[in-house]
C-alpha cells in the first residue's frame, strides 16, 4: 500500500495544479469578481486568488497605458515559495507586458563588468512589469555564504546598493522588494517532498542542500543585508510563507496596494465576418502529416 500511495502523490500534483487552473478559469469567462472586497473569515482560496488575479488584470492594464516601469524583486530562503507566488501572478496577465528574470551563473564576460550591469538591462521599458526571481541580492546572500565574492565585493555591495535603489526610484521606476521567510522545520518538509517526488527533483539542487547545512549562515547574511537596504523609499517586505496559499494571497494583495491604479474594465469587442470564400481550393488534407490520435 505504501508504495502505491508514494507512486501516486506525483499524479496527483499535477491534478491539483489543473483543478486550480480550471476553477480560476470559470470566473474569466463569467466576470463575477470584478470589484475588489475585503476577504471573509470563510474565504475559499480559489476564490480569492481568482480575485486577485483579475485585479492584476486591471493592474496590469493601468500600468501599460500609462507607461508605468514596475520592479518586483523575490528573494528568500530556499522552497520559500517565491516561484509558486510568480507563477500566480503571471497567470493571467500579459507575457509582453509583465516577465519574470531568472539569471542563471554570471558569464565569465559578465564578471568582469559592473556588477549590477547584467540587471540593469533587464529592467522594463514603459509600460512593463518584471519579476526578479532572485536579483542583484544574490551577492548579499548565496555569493557571501558560499565564498562567490571576495571581502571586499561584498562590503562595496552593502555601500552601492542603496545608491543603485534610489537611482531607480528618482529615474521613476516603482521598486517593490519582497523577503519570504520560512521557519527551518517547514523548508526540511518541502525539501523532503522534492525529494520524494519526481515532478518537483528539479527544485532541488546540490547548492539548495549547501543552504540547508549554512542556515545560519545565511540567518546573518539576511540581517546584514536588511541592515544596509531595508530603507524608507526602498523597504522590504517580509512574508512569512509557512503556509503557502496564505503567502500567496497576501502577497498578491499587498503588490495591488502598492501602486495605485482604476478599476479596468475591457472594452466589447465585435468579431469581424471571416472573408467570403472566392472558389480557392486547398491541397488535399493527405498531403499533410498529422499527428496521430491517440486521446
Amino acid at each position: 500500500m505504501g508504495k502505491k500511495r508514494k507512486s501516486a502523490e506525483p499524479e496527483k500534483s499535477v491534478r491539483r495544479g489543473a483543478k486550480e487552473e480550471a476553477a480560476i478559469e470559470h470566473y474569466w469567462h463569467t466576470g463575477e469578481l470584478a470589484e475588489p472586497r475585503k476577504p471573509s473569515k470563510n474565504y475559499k482560496y480559489i476564490e480569492e486568488l481568482a480575485h486577485l488575479q483579475f485585479e492584476l488584470i486591471k493592474f496590469q492594464e493601468w500600468v501599460r497605458l500609462n507607461r508605468l516601469r514596475v520592479v518586483v524583486v523575490f528573494e528568500g530562503r530556499d522552497a520559500a515559495g517565491k516561484g509558486g507566488v510568480i507563477k500566480r501572478i503571471i497567470d493571467s496577465l500579459n507575457p509582453r507586458v509583465c516577465r519574470v528574470v531568472a539569471l542563471g551563473t554570471p558569464t565569465e564576460r559578465e564578471r568582469g563588468q559592473w556588477y549590477f550591469q547584467r540587471y540593469v538591462a533587464e529592467l522594463p521599458a514603459p509600460g512593463e512589469i518584471v519579476l526578479f526571481d532572485r536579483s542583484w541580492y544574490n551577492r548579499a546572500g548565496i555569493e557571501r555564504v558560499m565564498g562567490f565574492c571576495t571581502e571586499e565585493e561584498y562590503r562595496e555591495f552593502l555601500r552601492a546598493c542603496p545608491l543603485f535603489e534610489e537611482m531607480l526610484i528618482r529615474s521613476g521606476i516603482y521598486l517593490i522588494k519582497y523577503w519570504f521567510s520560512v521557519s527551518d522545520e517547514e523548508q526540511e518538509r518541502r525539501f523532503q517532498e522534492r525529494i520524494r517526488n519526481p515532478i518537483k527533483r528539479w527544485k532541488l539542487s546540490p547548492m539548495d542542500l549547501e543552504s540547508r547545512k549554512r542556515w545560519v549562515e545565511y540567518s546573518r547574511a539576511k540581517d546584514v543585508m536588511f541592515e544596509h537596504t531595508d530603507r524608507k523609499k526602498t523597504p522590504w517586505y517580509v512574508i512569512n510563507a509557512d503556509r503557502k496559499k496564505q503567502a500567496r494571497l497576501n502577497c498578491i494583495r499587498h503588490l495591488l496596494r502598492q501602486i495605485p491604479y482604476r478599476d479596468m474594465k475591457p472594452i466589447e469587442i465585435e468579431l469581424p465576418p471571416r472573408q467570403p470564400d472566392t472558389g480557392y481550393r486547398r491541397p488535399k488534407k493527405s498531403t499533410q502529416r498529422f499527428v496521430p490520435k491517440v486521446y
